[in-house]
């Protein structure tokens, strides 16, 4: 490892065993900005940076008293919620194991698994009214089919939410680039009230990640107007 550029950036030699796209994600982790803020800010990934920045722009947290957290892992989001709202009731869940959070119930299982969604509602005490989802798929290195698969994920988040959501309330979900698909966009649509993609400052500009915000949750088709 050495420094160039008057010790301002870290370079990363290839190490026996490292092969060389290690090596790059090795030292573009080192130099990042956003990396060495959550370390130093108790954060436990840069993503933290993201849900701020949604924020800022989107004011998702104010007033939230039920929040659940799609795809925790490795839990950067629930910090920023207990950190701003430490009174709020903070479920998440995941297939990767995620170290214990002060005042957030984690789950490691499969949201596709059809007991989730009930689990995390009993769990959170009463209907939430923020609903976050970081999940992305695993890639398979096929662009096409990393963004279908994906975009099951962010599908099946929003029919969670437009079951579980109280009205007035904000989901929040992960895209590819391009932002979700017009059938979905049209489908949030007449579930809230303003639909909007957003790409954070913290999102990597070669990140092909967006967001879409959905806010003012209109209620469940089976309530009374």
């Amino acid at each position: 490892m050495s420094r160039d550029g008057g010790g301002l950036r870290t370079r990363v030699k290839t190490a026996r065993g490292r092969t060389a796209q290690s090596t790059r994600w090795l030292e573009r982790q080192l130099n990042d900005p956003y990396v060495r803020r959550a370390r130093a800010e108790g954060y436990r990934s840069r993503a933290a940076y993201k849900l701020i920045e949604l924020d800022e722009r989107f004011a998702l947290i104010r007033g939230a008293k039920r929040v659940v957290d799609l795809g925790i892992a490795p839990g950067g989001w629930s910090q920023v919620i207990k950190r701003r709202l430490p009174k709020a009731a903070v479920v998440g869940i995941d297939l990767l194991p995620v170290d214990p959070i002060d005042g957030v119930t984690i789950f490691q299982m499969d949201f596709m698994d059809d007991a989730a969604p009930a689990k995390l509602i009993e769990a959170l005490g009463g209907a939430p009214d923020l609903v976050l989802s970081d999940m992305a798929a695993n890639t398979v290195g096929h662009p096409q089919t990393d963004a279908l698969r994906t975009m099951a994920l962010v599908e099946t988040a929003l029919a969670f939410a437009c079951d579980v959501l109280e009205p007035g309330g904000t989901f929040v979900s992960k895209v590819f680039a391009g932002g979700a698909d017009s059938q979905l966009v049209a489908e949030m649509k007449r579930n809230f009230t303003t639909v909007k993609h957003a790409k954070p400052p913290s999102s990597r500009k070669g990140s092909v990640e967006w967001f879409v915000v959905a806010q003012g949750f209109k209620g469940r088709r089976d309530e009374p107007a």
